[in-house]
């Protein structure tokens, strides 16, 4: 794979007339500057984020002393916050040229200032309000951040772009839990340390993106030239069904992690190191995940990494004690990240203009984030009540349902789209 800049200066940049004759015939399509950029800046990020992520269930239930069911409301508060202030960061972004940038720098610089409130949280009002800002930090950020990945690539080729920046993104979350381990080893308060860490971390991305990340007015947008439209608000509707009806039923890594634990009596100081084996499936295939989705469609990827997901529920639910066990389900669940996390952006991405593009991806980002905290919500109350086998029980029977649905609702082709990626 090579390198491309991606500013519109550059004079080996393609005219509109003539996309393809910078590709010839079984030629690779370049991964921009800017991809690349953005996935240095996500890349230190997730060390930043996934060392808190790594120590965190650990230290609210087993510190705190939390049951499963105030942990699954902080845990929601976690991953769904940030559906609340997505579309105005979005709206935001698209509302002037350049303000892409912007909006994610306002974001990641907010998650950073967030890590070392945690040093002084100590009960749960305080740490939802800490964990609530840090995801107000992503809200803002996901989706402009996004935005500039898709302005900066080709149509054919946005499935590889999202790939490698994903790819990029978990070789930060691969290692994050690694760093949060040798921290925790290595020092006496080990939580305190990490949170202070973490936070050194998540400034120094915050530089790189400042540094090295172009604003939008300065990325080469599609190159088959058309007026602009406004949002087709209809063609949003099919992908915003399909990932919210499918993150009711996505379990949180959190409790993944935890039943895994629980399951295989994984000792506590060795928790943290669980993480690793979905980093680094999800590294691994990202990539050639994303190609393939650009290849045979977004969307056959896209539900078949919720197939890999389902497995991962019946994986937990025999309770065997084969040491091939936690193996498989990692890498299930690293396989389940690699065909949807980027995919899904790819996908959502053909049916948004370009001066919409932010806000669009934030409508379907939205959608799927406020599923997941009600799944949160919901699997933590159904194990505090009736155990975790249950509320598993329930969760794949649910995934199960909602991939059919979501298989019959499937966006199809749109004959602009082959036009535009011709």
């Amino acid at each position: 794979m090579y390198v491309a800049d991606s500013r519109a200066a550059a004079p080996a940049a393609p005219t509109s007339a003539e996309p393809a004759a910078r590709h010839p015939a079984g030629r690779r399509r370049a991964v921009g500057s800017t991809v690349l950029a953005l996935g240095t800046v996500s890349l230190i990020t997730d060390v930043s984020s996934e060392m808190v992520t790594a120590v965190l269930p650990l230290y609210l239930v087993a510190g705190l002393g939390l049951s499963p069911l105030g942990f699954g409301l902080l845990d929601g508060v976690y991953n769904g916050f940030s559906a609340l202030v997505r579309l105005a960061g979005g709206r935001f972004a698209d509302s002037g040229a350049g303000r892409h940038k912007t909006v994610a720098v306002l974001g990641y610089g907010l998650s950073a200032l967030c890590k070392p409130l945690l040093l002084l949280a100590s009960s749960l009002p305080l740490i939802g309000a800490v964990l609530a800002a840090d995801r107000t930090g992503k809200g803002l950020r996901t989706a402009p951040r996004d935005a500039l990945i898709s302005l900066s690539s080709e149509p054919s080729a946005r499935g590889r772009a999202f790939g490698v920046h994903r790819a990029m993104d978990t070789a930060g979350a691969l290692l994050g839990p690694l760093v949060a381990f040798l921290v925790l080893r290595s020092t006496v308060d080990g939580y305190d340390a990490v949170f202070t860490v973490s936070f050194c971390v998540a400034v120094l991305g915050v530089v790189v993106l400042v540094l090295f990340v172009p604003a939008a007015r300065g990325l080469a947008r599609d190159p088959a030239p058309r007026p602009p439209r406004s949002l087709d608000r209809a063609r949003l509707v099919r992908p915003t069904i399909c990932a919210t009806l499918l993150g009711l039923a996505t379990v949180s890594d959190a409790f993944v992690y935890l039943i895994l634990q629980r399951q295989l009596g994984v000792p506590e100081r060795w928790f943290a190191l669980l993480p690793l084996g979905t980093a680094a499936a999800f590294l691994l295939l990202a990539a050639p995940l994303g190609r393939l989705s650009d290849r045979v469609g977004a969307w056959p990827v896209f539900l078949g990494g919720h197939v890999a997901l389902l497995t991962v529920y019946a994986l937990l639910l025999t309770h065997a004690h084969s040491t091939v066990l936690p193996y498989a389900v990692l890498l299930l669940h690293g396989t389940f990240y690699a065909a949807t996390d980027g995919v899904l952006m790819a996908a959502a991405s053909v049916d948004l203009p370009e001066e919409r593009r932010s806000s669009g991806l934030a409508v379907v980002q939205t959608g799927q984030a406020l599923a997941r905290f009600g799944c949160s919500l919901g699997f933590g109350a159904a194990w505090t009540a009736w155990g975790d086998r249950t509320a598993l029980t329930v969760a794949a029977t649910l995934l199960a349902v909602c991939g059919v649905v979501s298989y019959a609702l499937r966006p199809r082709p749109h004959p602009d789209d082959e036009k535009e990626t011709a």
